[in-house]
Formats: C-alpha cells, structure tokens, sequence
C-alpha cells in the first residue's frame, strides 16, 4: 500500500480524496495555486506545495509542477481527481514514467475513451449498443456528409471527438448541414486543439443514464449500478441520482454486464463511467469518463462501495474486494451540486462566504471545502459543494433533499439553492423520469425571477 499521495486538484472533491487517503493510513500532499491557500483541505494535509498563481493554466495544469511537487515531497502516487488532468493521457504516461503510480486507468485506455470516434469504435467492438451515427470521423466532403446525414436520419447531432459537453450541434435540414459541420470544425480546433467531429441521430427526448465500474490489474471488473443524470442545463449536470426511476432491473443489469465486460475487453483499471442515452427502452453509449465523476456518492450511497478508496487499492495492485454477486442496491439517493452563481441567470458569484451552515440528520452527507470567512475565487468552476441524500424510497430521498436545503445557508454570496428548491417541488421531476431537455424547456417557460 502507498505511504504518501499526492493530490493534483482542488475543492471538494481534493478533501474527498484526502478523507479517503486519512481512512487507508496513507499521508496526502495537496498542491495549490495561490487563490486557494486557504482552503481547508490545505489546512488539513500532511503536507502542501504552492505550484504557482490563481489560472489553471500556470497552476493545475502545469504537469512539471505538480511531477516535481511529488519528487521533492516523496510521494508514490497521484491521485487527480476529475477535471484539469484527470483524462489527459500524457500526463498519465509522464506521472508513470517519471516512477510514480497514477490513479486512474492506463494512458492507452485515457487516449481510447477519450476519443469519442474511438471510443465508440471500440464500444461496437465490445458488444455495447452504440447511437447509429458516423462510422468513425466526419468526413469532409459535402456529398459524403449529405449521404451519411441521410443514412442516419435527421435530425443529426454533430458532436467534436474531444467532447466533454462541448462542441456540439444540432442538424434538423439538409440546407444547414455542411455549415452547421464547419462551425462545429472550428469549434474542436479551438477547445481541444482536434477539429475532428463525428456525426450521431440526435434523439428527440432521451434520459442521460450512467453506469458505474471498477475494475482492478488481476481481470476483475464490476458495476455498481446506475445514475440517472437527465436534469442538465447545457450539458452540464444540476441534480443526480441512483437508481435511475422506471427503468426494469433487467435492462440495468444486461448493460451493466456489457459495461463490465467491455472493461475486461480493454484491460480498463479503476474507476469509470459509461454514459448512455436512453429512449424507448434502449440504451445508447455516447461516451466513457476515465475518472472519478462529481456524482459518485449517489453510487456509494446506494451500494455502500467507496469508489474513491477502491480507485487507491486497485492502483495499488490490489484485487477487488468484492465481485458483482455481493453488489446490492439499498433505497434512493439523490445529489444537488451547490454552485456560486445567481440561480436563474447562472452568472458566477464568486466572493466571501460570511455564513455557511451545512444541512445534518439521518442520510444526509456533504461534500464540499466551504467554511464561514471563505473566499470562493473567480478563477474556476463555479461549484462549491453537494448536499447528497439517501433514503429508503424515492420520495422519503426527495423529502429529506427539500428538508436539507432548507437547512444550508450560505450568505454573502449566490448560489443555485432556489433553483434546487423549486426543482425538488416540480409536479414532473417529483414523478421522475424527466429527459435531458427538460430542465432547459423548464427555465424557458418560468417566470423571470431577476
């Protein structure tokens, strides 16, 4: 087992990370920019090392910083989280070459799953159904794009290869289809350096379902159920939860099978997230998350695994300490990311927290590195914090979420608590089974609250 890890991120997930390593015995070194040398997580690590100013840039994403904090703090491993360079394979394979053990998967699997045309390519490979779309990259021709757009069936979403909730466009006519391919191009080039985009029948009114795995160095891989992430605003998630509402077990469990013997397939180690759209009692994989993802304690609510220490055991050598038979899925749990934002126009709202007061009681959890006195920065993701619940169905899980943000203050700055609010109270989302459109079409017919 390691001795010392190094922790290659920041916020919530950074303390979650280091409450893991605090559990095994293992001793954590937090790197940080200077925008967050208060944080707590700072305050309670073993060790801490500035890696340079507030951009991510010149900070977080400065893979000889961070290898040399790890060099001149003897740390063994690097664990780093999700977002700036938990899916960059180069700086899997530098952390691995440099002699340290990356946490997270190999840089051959990042680079697969990364790639969503090869991803996908790999997926039909391995027997999981994929969105009838593209066979591979777009190509450039405007009579192969008009035959393939054709085949598929408008409408057609264009999507780039780099993906991440970026770079998308939806094709409803054949007169938009080649303009609407160019701009989707110079999309990709800008956000991920690769104007590479694939095609895909965009379908009208599906649910976003995951499915997440484990999967260890000995051929061991299991999934632990499902998470229904539909409620979404630009692609971006707002509410989580397991298991998803109205789906048959039966249809959970044959893709779950396949998630997991895909893994196998790929020699694919640690945590990961198959992500699906589901429409008329079909699932359709769009892409893999080699990390761990913000929404996971929804997953270790239910089943009672810890993802996070598995993701350190197995990157350890270890083997998985359970197998699919021993994975049971207890009542409902649901997750409500807080983020600093004004709550219907979503602007940032960074600044001084001067009250935080987390929400308790029975199956009540929270994630986050806020405290009273708190300085959120400008400089990253807006989110601050999740307040997860459990409880024995649906509607006990839904109560006990209303019941915790009436609990949680934060003042001196917004956040999106309202929104949660009104969401939670829907008439639809109370029912379940909501799409990924909903939420969107939702704000659009809302009153203005400015």
């Amino acid at each position: 087992m390691f001795k010392k890890i190094l922790i290659a991120n920041r916020g919530e997930i950074a303390l979650r990370v280091q409450r893991a390593c605090r559990e095994l015995g293992i001793k954590s070194v937090m790197v940080y920019s200077e925008a967050d040398r208060d944080a707590k997580y700072i305050r309670l690590a073993d060790e801490a090392i500035c890696i340079g100013p507030a951009p991510a840039g010149a900070s977080y994403l400065q893979m000889p910083s961070i290898i040399s904090a790890a060099e001149v703090s003897d740390a063994e491993a690097i664990h780093p989280g999700y977002g700036f360079l938990s899916e960059n394979a180069d700086f899997a394979e530098r952390v691995e070459r440099s002699g340290f053990a990356f946490i997270g998967p190999t840089a051959e699997s990042i680079r697969i799953m990364g790639d969503k045309v090869s991803a996908k390519q790999a997926m039909i490979k391995a027997g999981v159904p994929c969105v009838p779309g593209s066979e591979g990259e777009l190509s450039d021709d405007p009579t192969e794009m008009r035959a393939t757009a054709r085949a598929v069936g408008y409408p057609v979403i264009i999507k780039a290869a780099g993906g991440g909730g970026r770079g998308m466009r939806v094709v409803h006519t054949e007169a938009a289809l080649v303009n609407a391919v160019q701009m989707t191009k110079s999309e990709a080039q800008a956000a991920f350096g690769n104007p590479a985009v694939y095609m895909e029948k965009f379908l009208e009114n599906p649910r976003h379902i995951e499915i997440q795995v484990l999967a260890d160095t000995h051929g061991n891989a299991v999934y632990l159920g499902e998470r229904d992430c539909s409620m979404q605003r630009r692609h971006q998630k707002v509410i989580e939860e397991a298991p998803a509402f109205g789906i048959p077990r039966r249809l959970i469990e044959k893709i779950g099978d396949r998630c997991a013997a895909a893994c196998k397939r790929i020699g694919y180690r640690g945590a990961g997230t198959f992500e699906f759209l589901y429409e008329n009692g079909e699932f359709y994989f769009i892409e893999m998350n080699t990390r761990v993802q913000v929404e996971h304690p929804v997953t270790e609510m239910i089943t009672g695994v810890d993802v996070v220490k598995n993701q350190i055991l197995v990157a350890a050598g270890q083997k998985l300490g359970f197998t699919q038979r021993d994975i049971e899925i207890r009542g409902h749990a649901i997750e409500c990311r807080i983020n600093a934002e004004d709550p219907y126009k979503f602007t940032p709202s960074p600044g001084k927290i001067t009250t935080w007061h987390a929400p308790g009681g029975p199956g009540v959890r929270v994630d986050s590195h806020m405290y009273t006195g708190y300085t959120v920065p400008p400089n990253y993701d807006s989110m601050i914090g999740k307040v997860i619940v459990h409880g024995d169905t649906r509607e006990e899980a839904l109560a006990r979420m209303s019941s915790a943000l009436l609990e949680t203050v934060v003042e001196g700055i917004k956040t999106n608590i309202p929104l949660h609010r009104e969401l939670l109270v829907d008439a639809n989302f109370a029912t379940g089974g909501t799409n990924i459109h909903y939420l969107e079409k939702w704000l659009e017919q809302r009153p203005d609250r400015t």
